[in-house]
């Protein structure tokens, strides 16, 4: 493991001065990993939120054996993708849709809070392989964005990463389908993070529908040590969450266009 020379005191600092050096390797930080090539964003993960496998399996795009048949056969290659789209297990548009919301997921949680770097791993590659390069610019921007949407829905952060309770006896009626789903899985115990892979979602749109639950006076941070909520409707953990891709295919024809 080596640490850049021109390491800086963000990550997304870092990340600005990798990518003038048009560098390849994997930039770590206190919430995550980025990965670069030549200087552009190929892949990025949190422990916050649901990789790529997890929003690919349980949103029921791709069979659990599917997956784990690419990361066994390709994952040494470094051509995991690759060999999901060759094996006509997976589109390549759908591959690529639901790539960049798990790369802007973990970019949002890497980035934020001014997060600090840790090391650069010069030559690391991860072994997903590259599906589509996205310019940092265009990650440290979206990345901005989404937190000043947060900001504006519910100023608290503590949402998006502690466990979360429902407020006793707050009316939760005419709830639209994806929050109403979202506000099911509160049970005093569930993080953000964990709420979105039992739904097979992305974090950030989870957390744009629990920030505004918690602006509704719906949903709270947990008191520590609190007996986890009962069920609210019963609804399986793995129920499917229609995704809203319309951004990211905005972002993809945009980098198209580059």
């Amino acid at each position: 493991m080596t640490t850049a020379p021109g390491i800086q005191d963000t990550t997304a600092a870092s990340l600005d001065a990798l990518a003038a050096d048009a560098a390849t390797g994997a930039l770590s930080s206190e919430r995550g990993i980025v990965y670069l090539s030549a200087g552009h964003v190929v892949h990025a993960e949190s422990a916050l939120t649901p990789d790529l496998g997890t929003l690919l399996t349980r949103s029921g795009a791709l069979a659990p054996d599917g997956w784990w048949e690419a990361v066994d056969h390709a994952g040494v290659q470094h051509r995991v993708a690759r060999r999901l789209v060759d094996s006509g297990r997976l589109s390549a548009g759908a591959l690529e849709l639901c790539h960049l919301g798990a790369l802007f997921d973990a970019a949002y949680f890497v980035l934020a809070h001014g997060g600090r770097p840790r090391r650069f791993r010069a030559g690391a590659a991860h072994w997903l392989g590259t599906v589509r390069p996205v310019p940092v610019a265009t990650v440290v921007r979206e990345s901005a964005r989404r937190r000043e949407l947060l900001h504006r829905i519910w100023p608290e952060p503590d949402i998006d990463t502690a466990p979360l309770a429902r407020v006793p006896d707050a009316g939760a009626t005419g709830l639209p389908v994806r929050r109403s789903r979202i506000l099911d899985q509160v049970d005093g115990v569930r993080t953000a993070t964990e709420i979105a892979a039992a739904l097979g979602c992305r974090t950030y749109h989870t957390l744009v529908e629990l920030r505004r639950l918690a602006a509704g006076g719906l949903v709270v941070p947990a008191a520590p040590g609190a007996p986890p909520a009962k069920a609210g409707s019963g609804r399986p953990a793995a129920a499917q969450v229609d995704p809203d891709t319309a951004l990211l295919r905005r972002l993809r024809d945009a980098l198209e266009a580059l």
